[in-house]
Formats: C-alpha cells, sequence, structure tokens
C-alpha cells in the first residue's frame, strides 16, 4: 500500500508539467485585444480604432492551409449614454451595419496570406502578420454625425469584440466548430478607451 501510495504522489509531480504546457498552450490560443481606442468627434461622431493579438489553435492553422478560408467579425455597440444606446440597437434591427469582416485565407500557389475586408484585400509572407491585420481599423466611423452631439467622452461607454464566424465556414467544419472548443474564438465584449478629439 505504501508504494502505490508513493508511486501515486510521485505521478501526481511527474503529471504536473504536463497539465501546466497543456494550459499554456490553451491559454495561449484565442484573441486578445491590444488596443481599443474611440475619439468622439465636434461633430458628434464616434471614430474607433482597434488591434487585436490572434493566436490560432493547430486545427484552424491546418484548415486553413488546406484552403478554407477563416472569416472574422468584429462588432460594436454603444451602451451609453442611454437614449444614444437605444437609437443605436433600434438602428441595428432596422439594418444599420455595425460590424467590419475579414476573411483570411491562405494560397498555396503563392505561398501567402490575404486578408480581404469587402473589396479590399492585402497579402502577407507569414500567418503571424496576416493576424495582425485581422480586427486592425482606424478611425472607423460607427455613428452618423451628431448622435452623440453634446455628449462628453466620460459620459460615453461602448464595446468592440472580435470572433471567429463559425456560421460562414463550409458545412463540415461547422460541425467541428460545435463540438470542438478550439474553434470558438472570441476576444468577448472589450471597453473602448474614449476620448474627445
Amino acid at each position: 500500500m505504501a508504494f502505490i501510495t508513493r508511486l501515486f504522489k510521485n505521478s501526481k509531480l511527474l503529471l504536473l508539467p504536463v497539465l501546466l504546457a497543456v494550459s499554456f498552450q490553451t491559454a495561449a490560443e484565442g484573441i486578445s485585444a491590444t488596443r481599443m481606442q474611440a475619439t468622439l468627434t465636434a461633430s458628434g461622431q464616434m471614430l474607433v480604432s482597434s488591434r487585436f493579438k490572434t493566436d490560432l489553435p493547430d486545427q484552424l492553422k491546418q484548415a486553413l492551409n488546406q484552403g478554407v478560408p477563416l472569416t472574422f467579425t468584429l462588432n460594436y455597440q454603444l451602451s451609453a449614454p442611454t437614449i444614444a444606446a437605444y437609437r443605436f440597437k433600434l438602428g441595428q434591427l432596422v439594418g444599420s451595419d455595425s460590424s467590419i469582416q475579414y476573411k483570411l485565407s491562405y494560397h498555396p500557389l503563392t505561398n501567402r496570406y490575404r486578408v480581404a475586408v469587402g473589396t479590399f484585400s492585402t497579402e502577407y509572407n507569414s500567418l503571424e502578420t496576416a493576424l495582425r491585420g485581422v480586427g486592425a481599423v482606424a478611425n472607423w466611423r460607427v455613428l452618423g454625425s451628431g448622435a452623440l452631439s453634446g455628449v462628453q467622452a466620460g459620459e460615453a461607454k461602448a464595446e468592440i469584440r472580435l470572433a471567429l464566424s463559425t456560421s460562414q465556414l463550409p458545412k463540415p467544419f461547422q460541425i467541428n466548430a460545435l463540438t470542438s472548443k478550439s474553434w470558438q474564438l472570441d476576444s468577448g465584449w472589450q471597453s473602448l478607451n474614449i476620448s474627445q478629439e
């Protein structure tokens, strides 16, 4: 019995580095915001600038290198002041767009990665540099002129979020996205640091 107890204690010590390595690898994969800024203009508009650090799990890297494009969506929401936030949410219901889609793809003939936003695209030599372009935006006008007239920067609250759009994946990969946590990449809502122009 004493031998089994010693063996169990020693095996726990042996498993500790393995468990730490697995948890570190899991923590390293995902999306985290590195820049979340917004500026209130004199005309009552809000300009958003963001940048994210995205680390893809091995399964997603393999899918990307096999020709599966990955679509990420950058969303914006206004939560204060209350009346402006209500108007913003009402505008979303009737079709106002408060998101940007980034399509990341790999082209084996050129051995390059491409990030496309609408009809604009940029090519990159490595996946790491391409991922820096996903979620990066500067001076994105998220509200119409006059939407926040008379509002001070301290009174406004807004958030952004970058997530992998699993609904844009081919059907077989959508099943993987439902069953595997490594396909669920999401930064969560991140508060913007708002300043006055």
